[in-house]
């Protein structure tokens, strides 16, 4: 492991020291509101949002482009703040932290998963699932990295890099990434999003096996309906607001 090049990532984020206690609903989201100013003018892309996630559960996002999804999954995961409004996350208001405490909190309670999967391309799927064990100062990394490529059928490609792998490869790799911190809460924009067919199914399967698996809370952003009728529950947005909200009876994978 190059721990030169861990060292620099780990170096400017810290472990917050949060409360580990549970709490049944794990993503409270309350009069949301995102303003963009640019050369004097306003651009207000979400209005006045509202919903509650239910720990474990899984929760998909859909609407047309533009309609202000991946934003809102940004701002409920700690990657940006509301302008408006206020975000609790797992118990943590997000309002007001800086940073480098949401830096903190995501590490300690969230996985991520992006459509372009956002991989260090100058590290090896080991060492990119590795970093956020590192951040964490878990003294067995290397072996729980393993473990975690092991389980999305990566085990035998761990020094590659992400160029050397193909797309579903990757996405897999994020997987593995996105669940090494036994996070409480999983954020996944588009998963599927650039994969053929067949490989969005194994990668769908993965997804909730490891949800199942882990009682981890899935909520994911998504074009597609098939995928978002295996969920639990579909919130549909247009124009940067919430136009309707249904339980629904999830799909067998």
């Amino acid at each position: 492991m190059r721990g030169v090049k861990i060292r620099q990532i780990v170096y400017f984020y810290g472990n917050l020291g949060l409360n580990e206690s549970y709490v049944s609903t794990i993503l409270s989201v309350k009069d949301v509101g995102k303003t963009y100013e640019s050369a004097g003018n306003s651009l207000t892309v979400l209005h006045r949002i509202n919903f509650d996630v239910e720990a474990a559960s899984a929760v998909s996002i859909v609407g047309p482009s533009g309609s202000g999804k991946t934003t809102l999954l940004g701002l409920c995961a700690g990657l940006d703040r509301a302008s408006t409004g206020s975000i609790v996350l797992n118990g943590i208001c997000l309002d007001t932290l800086g940073e480098d405490d949401r830096a903190g909190v995501r590490n300690q309670y969230v996985g991520f998963i992006f459509q372009n999967f956002q991989l260090l391309p100058t590290l090896t799927a080991l060492e990119n699932v590795r970093v956020p064990l590192e951040l964490r100062g878990e003294r067995n990394s290397r072996n729980r990295a393993l473990e975690l490529l092991d389980k999305v059928g990566l085990a035998d490609r761990s020094h590659h890099y992400p160029l050397q792998l193909s797309g579903g490869e990757q996405q897999r790799v994020s997987i593995a990434r996105a669940f090494s911190n036994s996070p409480r809460i999983l954020f996944a924009d588009e998963p599927t999003g650039n994969l053929d067919a067949e490989t969005s199914d194994t990668i769908e399967r993965l997804l909730f096996d490891l949800n199942k698996d882990m009682g981890t809370t899935l909520v994911l952003v998504t074009h597609d309906m098939d995928l978002a009728f295996k969920t639990q529950r579909i919130i549909r947005m247009k124009g940067g607001a919430v136009v309707s909200d249904e339980v629904t009876q999830p799909k067998e994978l």
